[in-house]
């Protein structure tokens, strides 16, 4: 028989005690998180955003929200760049265990002369070439629109921000949007929110600098999505701003093009809006998509993961999720 030494058999006691707490944090894990999840009627997210654009929470910290949210498809769409969904570990335990299903996706910028246009990709491929390469390209292009705005924020309301504020914003990682020279307002006590920051200074500074505008013609974007093997959605139209029939003749135009999909439940949309999103959608034979367009915190304090504002989405099926 072996005789042990004893820090051999104190490091055998401790293994075992590890061994031990990882069971019942196994455990715990399971019987709090993955099964209450599994039995859960879970709901349907077809609209979210990561710090990889304009939003809060990282990939990881977006599906275990998801998970505690008892959503059971989720789409990530970024804003102009797919490095936040290409973030996702696939094989990460809490996927694999759950079983939560994770769609690829991006939230394209159209470039329009009045209100805002955006194309959801759904089920993309995110390493197709044709859209990396352009991604890339509106990298440069976006950096023109911010500049832009910044200028037009010193003209208009003698705002100012210093050269390192401006040299730091430029080199950020993500993709850059308004909510990061919101945050810059809010440092500089221009503003107290970025809510606020949006209703004194940027809405007005975004129409004034359309034509530094960052985005694509929607022709080009909704052929970049079909070329990544992915389905094209309209995305709240009511960010449009158009007449009724001004917003039907586009949508008609935007099917020509190639346009499969319409977002008909999103948290802004009125409940007359979103039946009239309804009646295009099959008057038009179009894909109908949701989602929450979660971004955290700072950009959308008010928009809940899954269920959008005061609740008022709760997706449980979607035409969109049986094509793909």
């Amino acid at each position: 028989m072996e005789n042990k030494t004893l820090a051999q058999i104190y490091l055998e006691q401790e293994q075992k005690e590890n061994e031990l707490m990882i069971n019942n944090l196994n455990k715990i894990y399971m019987d709090t998180i993955i099964k209450p999840y599994k039995e859960s009627d879970k709901l349907i997210d077809l609209h979210t955003h990561t710090n990889y654009s304009d939003g809060d929470l990282s990939p990881s910290e977006l599906i275990r929200l998801a998970i505690e949210k008892r959503i059971g498809t989720i789409a990530i769409t970024d804003h102009d760049t797919l490095e936040g969904i290409k973030q996702i570990n696939r094989n990460d335990s809490l996927i694999v265990d759950s079983g939560i299903n994770i769609i690829n996706g991006i939230e394209l910028s159209g470039k329009i002369e009045k209100g805002r246009m955006h194309i959801l990709g759904l089920g993309i491929d995110i390493y197709n070439e044709k859209l990396n390469n352009r991604l890339n390209e509106l990298k440069n292009i976006n950096l023109y629109s911010i500049m832009a705005m910044i200028l037009q924020l010193k003209k208009d309301y003698d705002i100012l921000f210093t050269y390192d504020e401006i040299k730091e914003l430029i080199n950020q990682t993500h993709n850059l949007g308004r909510p990061d020279i919101a945050k810059l307002c809010i440092k500089n006590e221009y503003a107290e929110s970025v809510p606020d920051a949006f209703d004194k200074y940027l809405i007005d500074a975004y129409n004034k600098t359309a034509i530094h505008r960052k985005g694509l013609p929607y022709p080009e974007c909704i052929d970049l999505i079909l070329s990544s093997n992915g389905i094209p959605v309209l995305a709240h139209p009511k960010s449009l701003e158009l007449p009724d029939k001004e917003l039907l003749y586009l949508i008609k135009d935007m099917v020509k093009c190639g346009l499969k999909g319409i977002e008909v439940y999103h948290p802004t949309h009125t409940k007359e809006e979103t039946k009239k999103y309804l009646e295009i959608a099959n008057e038009l034979n179009l894909l109908i998509s949701g989602g929450s367009d979660f971004h955290g915190m700072t950009v959308k304090p008010n928009v809940e993961l899954g269920t959008g504002i005061n609740n008022n989405i709760k997706i449980k099926k979607l035409s969109i999720l049986e094509k793909k």
